[in-house]
């Protein structure tokens, strides 16, 4: 006898009314994935969190539930926790390339007084 549920996805996987009482086996030891999803066609993929699922295929359905039910989502990327790769920060000295970057910054650039001048002026106006 299974469970019968008002939840048709409930019913549909014959669950049994006794719980199982054997002990675990490797099989029921899901694994962990990163989730990262796209808002619309072109933008970056956002990481937006983690689940546990037994394999690939339930990982993007449990995804899709979680992650794209509020938001709006085109895409979804789902990666193995253990594939994705770090590079240690014993490594860091890789990252100093350009220690100095400041042109990043308009601070750098001579429309850094126009900017200044124009903000004081607005601050004037508004006193």
């Amino acid at each position: 006898m299974s469970i019968k549920s008002l939840d048709p996805r409930i019913t549909r996987e014959n669950l049994p009314e006794e719980p199982d009482s054997k002990p675990l086996e490797n099989i029921h030891h899901w694994q962990t994935y990163e989730v990262f999803h796209q808002t619309k066609k072109g933008d970056r993929h956002i990481h937006v969190g983690s689940l546990h699922a037994p394999n690939q295929e339930m990982a993007v359905i449990l995804a899709k539930e979680q992650y794209s039910r509020r938001d709006k989502c085109v895409n979804l990327w789902v990666v193995k926790t253990a594939d994705i790769f770090s590079s240690g920060y014993e490594n860091e000295d890789i990252f100093e390339t350009t220690p100095e970057k400041t042109y990043r910054e308009a601070g750098g650039y001579k429309v850094m007084d126009k900017i200044n001048k124009f903000k004081k002026e607005r601050k004037q106006q508004s006193n």
